[in-house]
C-alpha cells in the first residue's frame, strides 16, 4: 500500500525521498510499464505546479507515448524534434525555461510554459525520456535537474 508523504527538508533531500520510494516500489516487479506507470504516478504526486508527467520510448527510430499522468499527449515524436526529440539526439537533459522560445517546440498541450526532459540512457542507448511540462516559465531548476536525473537512474534498474 501506498501513502502519500509529507516531503520535507531541501529540495535535494525530497528528490531523495521520492527515489527511496520510487525504489521500493520497483524492487521485485520486472513489468517495465508497471514501473513506469508507479514512477510517472510518484511524480505526479510529489512535483508542485506541473500540467503532465510521463515516459516516452524509442520504437522503430522514434518516441512513442508511454506511461504518463496528465492530458492526452503527442503520440509520436521524430528523433530530433521538439524538446523530447532533442534529448534523445544529444544524449542530453533538456532544461527549458520558455517552450514557446525553444525552436521547434512540439505543443502538444498549449497551456504548458516550460519543460524538463532526460533521457533514459542503457548501455550507451536512448530507450526513452522522461518528460514533465509546467504551466509556469522557468518551473524547473538544477536542482530540479539533479534530482529527476538520479530519480531516471534509479528506475533504469528496474526496467
Amino acid at each position: 500500500m501506498f501513502t502519500k508523504t509529507a516531503y520535507s527538508g531541501s529540495l535535494i533531500e525530497q528528490y531523495t525521498t521520492v527515489t527511496k520510494q520510487l525504489d521500493a516500489l520497483c524492487t521485485g516487479e520486472t513489468n517495465v510499464i508497471a514501473n513506469l506507470s508507479n514512477a510517472a504516478a510518484l511524480l505526479n504526486t510529489f512535483l508542485e505546479d506541473i500540467n503532465w508527467v510521463g515516459f516516452y520510448l524509442m520504437e522503430e527510430g522514434e518516441l512513442v507515448l508511454g506511461p504518463f499522468q496528465g492530458l492526452p499527449a503527442c503520440v509520436r515524436i521524430p528523433v530530433g524534434r521538439g524538446v523530447c526529440g532533442t534529448a534523445v539526439a544529444q544524449k542530453a537533459t533538456q532544461l527549458v525555461e520558455d517552450v514557446h522560445a525553444f525552436p521547434g517546440h512540439i505543443a502538444c498541450d498549449g497551456a504548458t510554459n516550460s519543460e524538463i526532459v532526460i533521457p533514459l540512457i542503457k548501455d550507451g542507448e536512448v530507450i526513452g525520456v522522461l518528460d514533465i511540462d509546467s504551466p509556469l516559465k522557468a518551473r524547473f531548476t538544477t536542482e530540479d535537474q539533479q534530482g529527476l536525473e538520479h530519480f531516471t537512474a534509479t528506475l533504469l534498474k528496474h526496467i
